[in-house]
């Protein structure tokens, strides 16, 4: 049977989710408690790769295991097991072609900026020390939606076959204490969020425009963009997939 677990975790203590050598990941913590509670060894795919420090409120992955009886239970022993900045909100059985990845249809990030020091959100959000027009950062994120190649924020030597992404959403707002940045699209490139917020962060300061962000892009150049923001300040909040695989996703 094919299973969909719905998860989330604060990415201070990991080197990222996928597994590596010499470096603890969500992925490893992950299947080391499914395999330790369902007695075999477990292996999950998970819905993307998060870089080291990132968090998500919301992340898909699956694996493939005999029927589990009472997936609610199961649910309440992982997080007994698994550590408190990793947390389990639901498991679904789903079809057996049903893929974590290469089903995923949109995902959705944020990215958190406080204007003043502030002690509960150190570790939570990005310090920017210096004034910001939210408005003209505003009008260079929807020029984003105006292109669909991000080589230019890509991170270099990536492996991939297109840089093409279909951005449908990118927006600054005031939440409480914090400014956030949403961005939703189908798919994103390595460190591409960080490096599309240090950009706009750029043209909050005045220095460059939000028309500017057009050149930018043309340019597919790394070093036309601005710098990568803190990972600490990255949340991916949103995986949505077709209502084939199952009908709501809580979260």
């Amino acid at each position: 049977m094919r299973y969909f677990i719905q998860f989330s975790y604060f990415g201070k203590a990991y080197h990222g989710w996928q597994n590596q050598p010499n470096a603890i990941t969500v992925q490893e913590v992950l299947e080391k408690a499914l395999s330790t509670l369902l007695r075999e060894t477990i292996e999950v795919v998970g819905a993307g790769r998060t870089d080291a420090g990132v968090h998500a409120k919301q992340m898909f992955a699956h694996f493939d295991v005999e029927r589990i009886s009472d997936l609610e239970e199961l649910v309440y022993r992982l997080n007994a097991f698994l550590p408190d900045d990793i947390a389990v909100q639901h498991l679904r059985q789903v079809p057996e072609d049903a893929h974590a990845r290469f089903d995923a249809v949109e995902r959705t990030y944020e990215y958190w900026v406080v204007k003043e020091k502030h002690p509960f959100l150190w570790d939570h959000a990005h310090w920017v020390k210096y004034p910001l027009d939210m408005d003209a950062m505003n009008k260079a994120a929807q020029i984003l939606l105006d292109h669909t190649d991000f080589e230019c924020f890509s991170k270099s030597n990536t492996d991939v076959k297109t840089f093409n992404c279909d951005v449908r959403e990118a927006y600054w707002k005031v939440d409480s204490e914090k400014w956030v940045f949403t961005i939703t699209a189908d798919r994103f490139l390595r460190n591409m969020v960080r490096a599309v917020v240090g950009t706009l962060l750029d043209v909050g300061t005045g220095k460059m425009s939000p028309e500017d962000i057009h050149n930018v892009i043309a340019s597919k150049d790394r070093g036309e963009a601005g710098v990568s923001v803190p990972a600490k300040g990255l949340y991916l909040t949103k995986v949505s997939y077709p209502k084939e695989i199952f009908d709501e996703q809580k979260g």
